[in-house]
């Protein structure tokens, strides 16, 4: 028995109204992600710098000894004092810090667009992600960025709304009819 004409036609209006909210929604998530990195990306930038001056004051204390930085470290490891190993673990630590930070930063400030997300996620330091997002703040995207992203939020969740909810149910809704007709006849 097909359903009653008013009971069709308000169907579709909630269809119609989902799929709009599902747009707002996909919009409005997707948009914030420039925000986020930009925000990710002031707090990698600060660590950087904090990193950097770390490491100019050790590469400062090696020259006031009269060494390099590199001798420093040979130096701490051939030292039979544990503390030198450590301080030398220390130096060797403030380098790689240097480079991972150095890196992640020009992978996102080199990326394109599209490529941005994938830099971001492949450089991530969790302990800043976590930082940004305990103090991010949502902002209105104003940039082609973040037009760009909130259209590919619309497209996303609405294929993922249409191909995995909507056409799931109407194709299980048409095996039934089928069924009810095979039966009938």
């Amino acid at each position: 028995m097909p359903l009653p004409r008013i009971i069709r036609s308000a169907s579709e209006g909630l269809e119609r109204l989902l799929d709009r909210v599902l747009c707002v929604v996909g919009g409005v998530l997707f948009s914030q992600l420039p925000e986020f990195m930009q925000q990710y990306l002031q707090r990698l930038e600060g660590h950087l710098d904090e990193a950097r001056l770390q490491l100019e004051r050790l590469r400062e204390a090696a020259a006031r000894s009269g060494t390099t930085l590199d001798q420093l470290v040979d130096s701490a490891r051939r030292n039979p004092d544990p503390s030198m190993d450590r301080l030398g673990g220390l130096v060797r630590a403030s380098i790689a810090r240097v480079d991972e930070l150095a890196a992640a930063d020009a992978a996102l400030r080199h990326a394109s667009i599209w490529a941005k997300p994938f830099a971001f996620a492949a450089h991530i330091d969790l302990g800043i992600a976590r930082a940004t997002w305990g103090v991010f703040r949502p902002a209105v995207p104003t940039t082609a960025e973040g037009f760009l992203y909130a259209g590919a939020g619309v497209v996303l969740i609405l294929a993922a709304y249409h191909l995995g909810v909507r056409e799931p149910v109407a194709r299980h809704f048409r095996r039934r009819a089928a069924a009810r007709g095979a039966r009938g006849a």
